[in-house]
Order: structure tokens, then C-alpha cells, then sequence
């Protein structure tokens, strides 16, 4: 989507993809620095492990708890060359769940699977936006435990709570890797609280197109929505802090429409 964008815009710049330990993540970023990278993007596991690793941090990166996209002030840019670190996925899930799923998050009720780096992201994210009552369901209960806490202490107007709800919910988001093989269990134990009772479905997972958990959210009803949006938005804002222009939006939704469609398993 981003070398789209760029083409699209004239621009000469190229979107390229490296892969590094979590060990070397310190040097990726300096090497980076040194040839003058406008900036990078940072997916799971170097989302948390950025945060110590800025010079500085935008107010979406400390509010969020993580830094998805790091960018470096250029080089023909004076003083010394610093790198900042933002959070781009926060302000995408909100954006997404409200045109993915035509369902408005302030006042809902959610239910969230998951809270590792974006899944905290987003119950923290979504607190802010004013939801009603949020449930954080983990599979290790005390990170659940401890994020509540972290709610409760910031966002006091919302209801946090630990497990699954006793009530019919608006919106249940899956921020787990749960979902990106076929052969995966679905994330949610359906006997102890049916998919029915969420208007909408909501995964994260963007490839396969439709895991087992939106496909049997589908048959029970509810409106559902996979994780494309989400990366679309977060590529987008990631790209106007490169840039300083506005991202082209809806050549970036189609190149990404062409290159998932048809590939196995991704998530955020």
C-alpha cells in the first residue's frame, strides 16, 4: 500500500520490508537513523520494545503503551537527527469498528480478547473514546487483571471488568493470533458466551480474509469485520508523518485489497 502511495504521489521513495531479531532491534533502528530512513514501521514483537529505545514520544505512543511507527526528523533537516516514536494503530481500530462495522464504540459495550501489545492499545484506546462497560478476557487472567487496573486508575467513567460478560455486548474484538491457521480453536469459548450475543465481530487477523471466529460469527448473525481497515488507517497516518502530505487513502485500500486476497494468515 505505501509503495502504491508513493507512486501515486510522484514521490521516488521505496517501502521495504527486514526482518530483525528483537535482539538487534536497537541496531536496526540506529543503522536506520544513519542512511537517513524517513522513518519505519514496527510490528510484533518490537511494538513494546521501541518504547525504551526513542529519543522522544509522541503523546499517541505514551497514552497507548507502545510505538508502531518511529520516525526519524531527516537529515536535511537541522539539528541532530532524532527518532520519535508514534503509535498509528489506537486512533485505526476506533476508525475502523466505526466504518467496518457501522457500530459507534462510545457507549457500547465491548467485549475484548487479548490484551498483549495491541490488544492493550486498544481497550486503552477505546476507554478514552468513552465505552460504556469493557471486558478484558486473557488467557493469562493477571495481565487481564492489570490492565483493568491501569483503566480503571485512568478512564474512571468506565466500567472495566476481568472475563466474559453477563450481558449481550455491541462489539467483540479479537486482538489475538488466534485464527491465523485454519486449524486454530477459536479464541472465544462459544459455550460459555455464544457469539449471539455480539452485534458485531470484529478480528484483527486480516489474512485468511475470514477466520474461523468471523465465519461462525457470520453464521450466528452478527454483523462482522476483519482486521484490513485497521492496517489500512494506521498505513495511512504512518505515511503523512513520513511524508507531511495527505496519504491517498483509497489507492492504498486497493493495493491492499489486491495483495491480501487469496494469501494465508497475518495479523497485527
Amino acid at each position: 500500500m505505501h509503495n502504491a502511495a508513493f507512486a501515486a504521489l510522484g514521490l521516488d521513495w521505496r517501502y521495504v520490508a527486514c526482518e530483525v531479531a528483537p535482539e538487534n532491534l536497537a541496531a536496526a533502528l540506529e543503522g536506520a537513523r544513519v542512511m537517513g530512513f524517513c522513518g519505519v514501521n514496527l510490528t510484533v514483537p518490537h511494538k513494546r520494545l521501541a518504547l525504551d529505545l526513542m529519543d522522544e514520544l509522541d503523546a499517541s505512543a505514551r497514552a497507548w503503551g507502545g510505538v508502531w511507527t518511529p520516525v526519524g526528523q531527516l537529515r536535511w533537516v537541522p539539528g541532530p537527527v532524532r527518532l520519535r516514536g508514534h503509535n498509528t494503530d489506537a486512533d485505526a481500530i476506533v476508525r475502523a469498528l466505526r466504518e467496518d462495522l457501522l457500530i459507534e464504540p462510545r457507549g457500547a459495550r465491548v467485549l475484548l480478547l487479548g490484551t498483549g501489545g495491541a490488544g492493550k492499545a486498544a481497550a486503552l484506546r477505546l476507554a478514552d473514546e468513552g465505552v460504556e462497560t469493557l471486558w478484558l478476557q486473557n488467557r493469562t487472567a493477571s495481565k487481564a487483571v492489570e490492565l483493568a487496573a491501569e483503566i480503571a486508575d485512568r478512564f474512571p467513567a468506565v466500567d472495566v471488568r476481568v472475563g466474559l460478560p453477563d450481558t449481550d455486548v455491541e462489539i467483540l474484538l479479537n486482538a489475538t493470533s488466534s485464527g491465523l491457521k485454519a486449524e486454530d480453536p477459536l479464541p472465544l469459548d462459544v459455550a460459555s458466551y455464544p457469539l449471539a450475543r455480539a452485534d458485531g465481530v470484529y478480528d484483527m487477523i486480516y489474512r485468511p480474509a475470514e477466520t474461523p471466529l468471523l465465519r461462525a460469527a457470520r453464521e450466528a448473525g452478527c454483523r462482522t469485520a476483519n482486521g484490513l481497515g485497521m492496517l489500512l488507517y494506521q498505513g495511512a497516518a504512518a505515511f503523512e508523518l513520513w511524508t507531511g502530505r495527505p496519504a491517498p487513502v483509497e489507492v492504498m485500500r486497493s493495493a491492499l485489497v489486491r495483495e491480501v486476497q487469496g494469501y494465508p494468515g497475518e495479523s497485527r
